[in-house]
């Protein structure tokens, strides 16, 4: 099994939906105060040192998932490329992601512990 050790990926905050007449190559925001329903897409987006060579490893990542036939596409997004994938299918991407060797950031909230 193909690993990208050191890869880092975060989820962006904002939920996206595939743009009309463009399902798989063009995405746009979902507004904050819309319902989500089922078109509703997360991004992946890459950190740490492989930015010069974000691309292919975005694209190594949607492959990852397509052998598990989970369907992602790669797309530009805030001038980066960023992995979407349905909300539904979010944890399963982020396992098999996981198991192939990527490090999954997490978002840090809350108070200090007492």
């Amino acid at each position: 099994m193909n690993t990208l050790q050191l890869s880092i990926i975060h989820r962006l905050p904002q939920s996206y939906r595939w743009s009309a007449g463009f399902a798989g190559s063009k995405v746009e925001p979902i507004p904050q105060n819309a319902a989500n329903g089922d078109n509703c897409l997360v991004a992946l987006k890459l950190l740490g040192p492989e930015e010069g060579n974000a691309w292919p490893v975005m694209e190594k990542l949607s492959q990852a998932l397509t052998d598990i036939e989970l369907y992602s596409s790669v797309l530009e997004c805030e001038g980066e490329p960023c992995l979407f994938v349905k909300s539904q299918d979010e944890f399963a991407a982020t396992c098999r992601l996981k198991n192939f060797g990527v490090a999954i950031a997490e978002s840090v909230a809350g108070q200090a512990p007492v």
